[in-house]
């Protein structure tokens, strides 16, 4: 396998040095047998191509993807288990531990042990994974892990761009002077914008996590339904008007929400590794009457908002023009490390996961959603799934753009406006039992 990385991996993949990982967790409650699991994922390792690869330079110096041979096996990184929170630790860990990137895999695991449960911690790089696949990974660990006798079917993945986007496209030359104007102005704007800028102090991580019990993940799902709304969308709203209510005029009323892009494009499979996602802007009609300001009035609106720009992402001209812009990432990495962006925080809504509570050898108590530290000035993440009927939630920043003290403050602030929508009054004045927030920091 050598095949140039596309842009969305690009930027991932940053300047190959500064780890940029994700790290999904799950609870599993029964008896784990270290042979299984290695068993379990080099069964994973051999399905996937890209978890069979490093990044290395290629032609003009541009990273590729380079089948390693021979290859290395995940490996796996054994912790004793003391507490229920060792996770955080050790995933704090992971988020700062580079991967070998030319030889890989750029995949681990960490086993936190213990003779009646235990926490597997499955680490990507994003340059290899988005949401998606991090969750179908860890499907297919969890079932190779309780099944020995299982396969699973390799694939073969795509070589090139071309092989994702459709001949009109790459013939059309109109689109093709496009993405050489594009590039251009690319390197022009961003050598204006970045002349003399310099990367601030990076500051601690931190991580807040936090459920829904099954009462208030219900009642606020089965009030978006009766809205005519979406759940993200809903959960949009509160963000947005919690970052208003506790940074004030600082706030910037933008969520970016990344996309999908499966449906589009038929040769990635929902069970292929893909690291690109396109994202979408959405905010709230400040100049709205005050009849049209009620939260559910403003989530309908953001599900009607959100369906429209998907529906006009056109995700292969996209693909197409940011295949010209590959001379301007590091440039566009710089930027992303310099400047506090637009927006208030990136949210991802992985929804249900597909995998099951129960398996044949354990129980899978628990999922904690994705957790990755971008490198980024504006590193402000949110990512839920909803696993057992609760919705988990990570929210990930750094001390030295965003306060710890207002990240719990706009954390408490859109869970209050949740609870409150989902007719859960009596809830406010309680102790929110399975929603405590957690912080971690650590150094860079």
């Amino acid at each position: 396998m050598q095949r140039k990385l596309i842009i969305g991996e690009r930027i991932m993949y940053g300047d190959g040095n500064t780890p940029l990982n994700s790290a999904f967790v799950a609870r599993v409650r029964g008896n784990i047998q270290l042979h299984y699991l290695h068993q379990a994922l080099a069964k994973v390792q051999a399905k996937h191509p890209l978890l069979r690869a490093g990044v290395a330079p290629g032609k003009k110096g541009l990273p590729h993807f380079v089948s390693s041979d021979p290859i290395p096996a995940i490996p796996v990184r054994i912790v004793e288990r003391q507490q229920e929170d060792d996770w955080q630790r050790e995933s704090m860990t992971e988020w700062a531990t580079p991967f070998d990137m030319r030889n890989g895999p750029l995949c681990r695991m960490v086993w936190i042990r213990d003779a009646a449960i235990s926490e597997l911690i499955l680490v990507c790089h994003h340059c290899i994974c988005d949401g998606v696949s991090v969750a179908t990974l860890l499907q297919e660990v969890l079932t190779a892990l309780d099944q020995p006798d299982m396969e699973l079917p390799p694939y073969d993945t795509f070589h090139d761009i071309e092989a994702l986007i459709p001949r009109p496209y790459l013939e059309n030359k109109k689109l093709q002077r496009k993405g050489k104007r594009s590039a251009i102005l690319a390197w022009l704007t961003l050598s204006a914008v970045l002349w003399r800028k310099k990367q601030p102090p990076k500051g601690k991580d931190y991580l807040l996590h936090w459920k829904l019990d099954r009462e208030a993940s219900a009642a606020f799902v089965q009030r978006c339904k009766a809205e005519g709304t979406s759940v993200h969308a809903a959960l949009c709203v509160a963000l947005l008007r919690a970052f208003r209510e506790v940074q004030g005029s600082r706030a910037r009323n933008r969520v970016i929400t990344p996309v999908d892009i499966r449906r589009f494009i038929d040769a990635i499979k929902p069970d292929t590794l893909f690291a690109y996602a396109p994202t979408v802007n959405l905010s709230l009609n400040e100049e709205a009457p005050a009849t049209a300001r009620s939260f559910w009035v403003q989530a309908y609106q953001l599900k009607e908002e959100l369906s429209a720009k998907i529906a006009e992402l056109n995700v292969f001209m996209q693909l197409m023009i940011g295949e010209y812009i590959h001379s301007s990432l590091k440039l566009l990495v710089k930027l992303l490390k310099v400047t506090n962006g637009n927006h208030d925080v990136t949210f991802s809504n992985m929804g249900r996961l597909n995998i099951p509570e129960r398996f044949h050898s354990f129980e899978v108590e628990t999922i904690i959603s994705p957790t990755v530290a971008f490198p980024w000035r504006n590193p402000n993440t949110l990512v839920t799934t909803t696993f057992r009927g609760q919705m988990d939630f990570v929210f990930i920043s750094n001390d030295a753009f965003l306060p710890y003290e207002d990240a719990l403050a706009i954390k408490e602030a859109a869970m209050r406006t949740i609870i409150k929508e989902s007719g859960l009054e009596t809830a406010l004045h309680a102790p929110l039992a399975g929603r405590t927030a957690i912080n971690i920091s650590v150094n860079e």
